[in-house]
C-alpha cells in the first residue's frame, strides 16, 4: 500500500455531524458547530497558534533550562485540557525496565533529540548548558 492510500483511509471521528482528525474529549468540551482553528501558517512558513491552543509560557508550565527544560506536569495538564484527545506526557526520568513502554519512549526521544542536537549550531552543540543538552540529560540520554 502506498502512503497516499493510507492517508486517505485515515480514521475520522464524528460528533454531531462534524468530522475531526482525532478523538474529542467529553461532550461539551467546545462548540462543535464552530471547532477552534488551532494554528495559522504565517509568512515564511512560521506556525502561529491561536489563543487557547497552547499553554502560556510561564514558570508553572515550562521548566527552566537549568532544571532540564521541557514541560512540567502542570503544563502537560494545561495542554491536554486545551487539546482534547492529546496523549502528551512528561519526560521519562526515573529508572525503567528494559523493553517497557517508558523505556521505548525514552529511546525514541533520545534518537529524535540527537538529530536536533546534530543540526544545532556548533555553539549550542558544544554548550553543556544549552536547552537541548539539559533536556537530554534530564531524559538520561
Amino acid at each position: 500500500m502506498s502512503k497516499l492510500y493510507n492517508k486517505e483511509k485515515k480514521k475520522k471521528f464524528k460528533r454531531d455531524g462534524v468530522e475531526f482528525d482525532k478523538p474529542l474529549g467529553p461532550k461539551g468540551t467546545f462548540n462543535t458547530d464552530n471547532p477552534p482553528k488551532r494554528y495559522e501558517v504565517a509568512e515564511g512558513g512560521r506556525i502561529e497558534y491561536s489563543k487557547g491552543t497552547m499553554p502560556a509560557r510561564n514558570k508553572k508550565n515550562f521548566r527552566p533550562t537549568k532544571s532540564g527544560a521541557g514541560m512540567t506536569q502542570a503544563g502537560v495538564k494545561a495542554y491536554r485540557r486545551l487539546n482534547p484527545g492529546s496523549k502528551l506526557k512528561t519526560a521519562v526520568t526515573g529508572k525503567v525496565k528494559p523493553g517497557s513502554k517508558a523505556a521505548k519512549r525514552r529511546k525514541s526521544y533520545c534518537a529524535r533529540s540527537l538529530g536536533q542536537l546534530k543540526r544545532a549550531s556548533a555553539k549550542t552543540r558544544n554548550d553543556p548548558n544549552s536547552r537541548i543538552r539539559q533536556a537530554r540529560r534530564r531524559w538520561k540520554c
